[in-house]
């Protein structure tokens, strides 16, 4: 166990991280999901719009790699505009 009062604080501040981190993670797979689960067109383009919010806004908070972001992205792009 940490001996510092700046290493207890290190990880008090960790495990919160750690557990927002870990909500908004779990947000970006249900969003992108979602889409993918889209049966049409129009209940699709909601969806990714929703779900492009959220892998930008992971990819600025660091969260995700933004290539990361843009290769999702694009991966929904190409299944929305399959679909019927």
């Amino acid at each position: 166990m940490a001996h510092h009062k700046s290493a207890l604080k290190r990880i008090r501040t960790s495990e919160k991280a750690r557990i927002a981190n870990r909500f908004y993670m779990k947000k970006m797979r249900r969003s992108v999901k979602m889409v993918l689960e889209a049966d049409n067109k129009e209940t699709a383009m909601p969806l990714l719009q929703q779900a492009e919010s959220t892998l930008d806004r992971l990819a600025i908070k660091g969260l995700i790699h933004k290539n990361n972001a843009a290769n999702q992205k694009s991966r929904l792009h190409r299944h929305v505009n399959n679909l019927s």
